[in-house]
């Protein structure tokens, strides 16, 4: 018998935008981000300002992970809507640069655009602010592979049940991330021999069908690897600003624990570069790898770099 079935139509526009805001990563849906403004190639996304999403409790500033995480997945929907639905997405690499921190109690905004569109690639620029796109509070800059495996966020049924799991930051005041909320919530811990750990949850969850592991909480995962490896090594007794990042994106993060370490490039009196890569299984393997750079707490006699 021969195969009668008939292709499912594209979808119209406003079809697909309201698919997007339907159906996102698990921990962009869990996290509150949402899709407020929708044009060809275009979003206009928010978050809102939660206490869990805080990076150092004394000052309330948010976790650089938390912009990180948001402008991936809105560069994401950016792409999404400059195609048509039809064809899965995976990000290549993704370059933060950090403008200012983020006032505390005011929600996140980002705007991303997608200003070109290859047969495999996608290319995008993002803002996120807070009250004006003019004060940005981090840029960005992405490539997505187009079609990067068969699954379809938007038409595929998830491979995960019930409700949404909870963000939430349990208090362990001896933990080295006592005053990290963000931190602690996604679970990261110090290895016996020193290596960074991100066990796996659902809650960092991004593509539900395969499941894979959200880029941004990869991302994450490695600027707090790199926070606390540099302030371990350099023996300082804070923990550095964090200036620009760029994670490339080398393997798809499954549903496993995640591991990482970092070392130290070249180190200034003000600024420090390093390296940072994540694994699974597989130590010669890496799901990812971010370089990038942080500014050192100035001393008395420091001079800039």
């Amino acid at each position: 018998m021969s195969d009668t079935s008939i292709p499912a139509a594209p979808l119209s526009f406003d079809e697909l935008a309201e698919a997007i805001k339907g159906r996102r990563s698990v921990y962009g849906a869990t996290s509150g981000l949402m899709l407020d403004r929708a044009e060809p190639g275009e979003a206009w996304s928010s978050l809102p300002y939660r206490p869990v999403f805080v990076g150092d409790a004394s000052t309330g500033v948010l976790h650089g992970g938390v912009v990180t995480a948001m402008l991936d997945e809105s560069c994401g929907m950016a792409v999404q809507l400059a195609l048509d639905g039809s064809s899965a997405i995976a990000t290549l690499d993704l370059r933060i640069d950090y403008q200012r921190p983020a006032t505390p109690g005011l929600a996140i905004k980002a705007h991303s655009k997608c200003y070109r569109v290859t047969r495999s690639i996608a290319f995008v620029r993002s803002t996120a602010y807070q009250e004006s796109e003019d004060d940005p509070v981090a840029t960005a800059t992405a490539c997505f592979m187009i079609g990067a495996n068969r699954t379809n966020m938007l038409k595929d049924r998830s491979s995960l049940d019930g409700p949404l799991p909870v963000l939430e930051a349990p208090d362990d005041p001896s933990s080295p991330f006592a005053n990290s909320p963000f931190a602690r919530c996604l679970g990261i811990r110090i290895g016996d021999d020193g290596t960074l750990v991100m066990p796996f949850s659902p809650k960092i969850i991004g593509n539900p069908i395969l499941p894979a592991i959200h880029g941004g909480m990869t991302g994450a995962f490695l600027e707090t690897t790199a926070i606390i490896g540099v302030t371990r090594e350099l023996g300082a007794s804070e923990w550095p600003k964090p200036i620009g990042l760029t994670i490339n994106y080398l393997r798809s993060g499954r549903a496993l624990d995640s591991y990482a370490t970092v070392s130290i490039v070249k180190q200034g009196r003000r600024v420090v570069a390093f390296e940072a890569q994540a694994w699974q299984r597989d130590r010669a393997k890496p799901i990812a790898s971010a370089f990038g750079h942080f500014m050192l707490r100035r001393t008395p006699d420091g001079d800039d770099e």
